[in-house]
């Protein structure tokens, strides 16, 4: 009875420091954000139809967001890619980008556009 109870012990003592030592989720990367987006590019660039995987990919990146550090991230990581591709922006493509979260039924307290200061992101 002895070692069998050392035995359920020494488990859950194991279980109990993975809890403990296990790192906390990184921030969310340009990265992560480039990728959810992806499916979204041809609509876009082009307009309807929203690719199939678009709006989950929307969905997802919403609810990987859970910090304003997070937000002010992706605020500054959609500004960056903004001012990267800028010469092939149109009023067309901001509009459509702008109205992406809305589109797939994400509701996001802010409007993104270029011109967002991103530490006013809560």
């Amino acid at each position: 009875m002895a070692k069998s109870g050392f035995s359920v012990f020494l488990a859950l003592f194991a279980v109990v420091m993975a809890v403990i030592v296990v790192p906390k989720a990184e921030a969310i990367t340009c990265g992560d954000v480039q990728n959810s987006l992806i499916p979204c590019l041809s609509y876009v660039l082009n307009g309807p139809p929203l690719g199939a995987n678009c709006c989950p990919g929307i969905n997802n990146l919403y609810h990987q967001v859970t910090t304003t550090a997070d937000r002010r991230g992706v605020c500054s990581c959609l500004k960056g890619l903004y001012s990267q591709y800028q010469n092939y922006v149109s009023p067309d493509r901001i509009s459509r980008a702008i109205n992406l979260p809305g589109s797939c039924g994400v509701s996001i307290p802010y409007k993104i556009s270029p011109s967002i200061d991103c530490n006013t992101v809560n």
